[in-house]
């Protein structure tokens, strides 16, 4: 008789293949300790040896720390309109966890886990979100959005660890958007003034805030945000999140390599875990579901029309950009800060710097503005204009003089360029 067939292989990338990286993720400790050390690129910034001190060790550190499965309300009108009011609503004592315990058994239940925590997982309270629910008009204008119905996407009211009901912010604070009152998940909330809110905060109760880190704060205007775990001055753009499952590297300096979705779900849980000032972690299944989410996430729908000038665009982009925008996603990966020749600030920061800048993914890059790490650029047209670059330039979205760096497609002409703007439209 013949020998019994070997279990095959799954496909990397198959659903298969993912679901049992998942099941490592959640039940291999030193195969998790391994990805951490893997996907970090750099061992020396602040960012991993926060997380290679802490994290994966079985027996101590954030590995000991309680699984936190809170009890969370979104912000809906209603309760918008208590916080306005000065109320904080209840979150009573029977109301449900985010998460039943139950693992899912498929891409499916696992996407719709993970969509539940990334608009209603609490990354830690906050205070200026409390403090703005109060004032409507300024949470508008700092871009704290409601949808038609006036839900507050990326807000919710929970039952803190110590008990106490509070406001705080999830993952869709920064990555969803309302459009025309609906509400956009994955897209940057680029008009989040989150430096300007809690400058108000400090202005209008005089709690005292170091100046410097004020004068800092105000300086980030909307979509940008210092994240870093240092005290460098280096605010990032605050990105989409369409294609991740094309990116090999994460991050605007491709501070993780990514080899399969549990870098992302190492990230997630780490993330949540020091953003809740590491007193508890979320339960490993919430870390997986998040990450299922985000990488399920789908833009919507570009311009598709063909014209000849696109055509000539998508010829122009081939031959002068995709050979560092090269993955399914139009992004590529890391290229020494030097050879960009963009503000060096985050490439070579103590917090998540790694040398370099990660090519970024340009799906939907026509509603990406402000373009570049640091959002300097306010427009395509500026991004390949040779103006910018001028020393005289006083038109900058940061302020006057150049901006330099990523001199690719400045040389254009101005029919190439308009082509490659139109092609670029379609991504």
């Amino acid at each position: 008789p013949s020998a019994p067939a070997e279990p095959s292989e799954p496909a990397p990338g198959s659903d298969e293949w993912v679901l049992r990286e998942g099941r490592r993720f959640l039940d291999d400790t030193a195969y998790r300790r391994a990805a951490l050390e893997r996907a970090l690129t750099n061992h020396d910034n602040v960012y991993s040896q926060i997380r290679l001190h802490a994290y994966g060790h079985g027996t101590r550190a954030w590995d000991r720390l309680p699984a936190w499965n809170p009890r969370s309300l979104p912000v809906s009108a209603a309760l918008a309109a208590q916080l306005e009011r000065g109320e904080m609503p209840v979150v009573a004592a029977e109301h449900r966890p985010l998460w039943d315990g139950a693992r899912p058994t498929t891409m499916e239940g696992w996407v719709a886990l993970g969509r539940r925590v990334f608009f209603e997982y609490p990354m830690r309270a906050e205070v200026f979100m409390e403090y703005g629910l109060t004032r409507p008009t300024l949470a508008a204008s700092v871009g704290i959005e409601r949808t038609a119905s006036g839900d507050v996407p990326g807000l919710v009211v929970f039952a803190n660890v110590d008990g106490e009901t509070r406001v705080g912010i999830t993952c869709a604070i920064c990555h969803s958007s309302v459009r025309e009152g609906e509400l956009v998940a994955g897209s940057a909330r680029r008009a989040f003034d989150y430096g300007r809110l809690r400058v108000a905060y400090f202005a209008d109760t005089g709690e005292y805030v170091d100046p410097g880190l004020a004068r800092r704060m105000a300086s980030w205007g909307p979509g940008r945000a210092d994240v870093t775990e240092d005290d460098d001055e280096d605010p990032v753009t605050i990105p989409d999140l369409w294609g991740l499952r094309a990116q090999t590297w994460l991050t605007q300096a491709g501070t993780i390599r990514r080899e399969s979705p549990i870098a992302l779900a190492i990230r997630q849980e780490t993330q949540l875990t020091d953003s809740n000032h590491a007193l508890v972690r979320p339960p490993r299944e919430l870390a997986w579901a998040l990450a299922m989410y985000v990488d399920s996430l789908a833009p919507p729908p570009a311009l598709t029309s063909p014209s000849p000038q696109r055509t000539h665009g998508g010829a122009v982009f081939r031959a002068r950009c995709g050979g560092c925008h090269a993955n399914a996603a139009y992004g590529g990966r890391v290229i020494p800060a030097a050879a960009i020749g963009t503000d060096p600030a985050l490439a070579t920061g103590r917090g998540r710097g790694t040398g370099g800048y990660r090519v970024p993914p340009l799906v939907r890059v026509r509603d990406g503005a402000p373009y570049l790490h640091d959002g300097s650029v306010a427009s395509l047209d500026e991004l390949l204009s040779p103006a910018r670059l001028a020393p005289g330039y006083s038109a900058g979205r940061l302020g006057p003089g150049p901006i330099p760096g990523h001199r690719a497609g400045t040389d254009l002409g101005p029919a190439d360029r308009a082509a490659l703007i139109d092609f670029l439209g379609t991504l």
